[in-house]
């Protein structure tokens, strides 16, 4: 369990529904994606398993509220794993609860999705379901190319059923089926963010607002540093080809290079890494950068056409001989 997951499931075993109809469906819903209904020789007992040993004492917190009485809670340690296994269990009157749980329907059959009176409840209802379902099938991914609020669910029916939930607080989700296991994930920074206060996680909306700064931040300054480099690169490249462009003008001109010509691309060879600003500030007298970069211009213009009468290569075709070879 993530650390920001672990965070949020913290503040919410402390949030308590006001209404009775929101604490039903809140429990309704830990029972349904933690496990459920187990039906044996016609008994009816409600058990959930929880990796989270506040949700489990939130649980049992709600059904004392709910139905006056104590629920079994046992601890399992695990095997071969970090973290026990939180086992909440009704045993006695296990049908009864289920039925006004709306685990059970008028048949007595197990409700597949979620309970009709929950789909049909009110917004509050809808945001206790989701408090009930991010603490017993709940993570919350850091802020990033991955970030997510997920909810595993026990079947597709019941992913389409608190899907809906989202859908009538006006938060943007997704269903799907991954890995073998079916989904519902909040992806959207802000909708995940309301997600969180409509579930009563105000501490941890700080947190991931925080941390979706930092990271908002983060990326802007690589993308700069990133922008940086490739001017860099672009400038260093430029300049190795207008070194090896006056290198190979002067191999065709020879003596026929003109003296302001002749100067500005031996600064060139010279002072590779200088910009056209840096070179026309050492000529004798200075020259401005379009003066440098005319200069430098006419030069291997110059070579290129005498190269053209000569039937050699030009300046050009010297810089993809050096790139060949390298």
């Amino acid at each position: 369990m993530s650390a920001l997951t672990t965070t949020v499931k913290d503040e919410l075993s402390a949030v308590f529904p006001r209404v009775a109809s929101s604490m039903t469906a809140e429990v309704s819903v830990m029972f349904r994606f933690a496990g459920g209904l187990h039906i044996n020789g016609g008994i009816v007992t409600l058990q959930a398993e929880l990796d989270h040993p506040g949700a489990a004492r939130h649980l049992c917190d709600l059904i004392k509220k709910l139905f006056s009485f104590d629920a079994d809670l046992l601890v399992v340690k695990n095997a071969g794993r970090t973290g026990n296994t939180y086992v909440v269990r009704i045993a006695h009157n296990g049908e009864r609860i289920a039925r006004r749980l709306g685990l059970l329907d008028p048949h007595g059959r197990p409700v597949r999705g979620l309970p009709p009176q929950i789909v049909g409840g009110t917004k509050a209802d809808a945001a206790a379901a989701w408090r009930g379902a991010f603490l017993v099938r709940g993570t919350l991914l850091e802020p990033g190319r991955n970030a997510a609020l997920e909810i595993t669910c026990p079947s597709l029916e019941a992913a389409y059923g608190i899907g809906g939930l989202a859908r009538r607080m006006d938060i943007p989700y997704r269903a799907r089926e991954a890995r073998g296991a079916f989904r519902v994930d909040i992806r959207e920074g802000d909708a995940i963010s309301d997600m969180l206060t409509r579930m009563g996680s105000n501490d941890a909306v700080i947190r991931w607002e925080e941390l979706r700064t930092e990271r908002e931040v983060h990326g802007q300054a690589n993308r700069l540093a990133n922008f940086d480099d490739a001017n860099m690169r672009r400038s260093a490249d430029a300049a190795v080809v207008a070194v090896i462009r006056v290198k190979r003008a002067f191999e065709i001109l020879g003596d026929d290079v003109p003296a302001n010509l002749r100067e500005v691309g031996e600064y060139r060879i010279k002072y590779p890494e200088d910009s056209l600003n840096m070179l026309g500030d050492r000529l004798d007298p200075p020259a401005t950068k379009d003066a440098v970069a005319g200069r430098l211009r006419r030069l291997n213009t110059m070579a290129d056409k005498r190269a053209q009468e000569l039937s050699i290569p030009d300046t050009m075709e010297a810089v993809g001989e050096v790139r060949r070879s390298s």
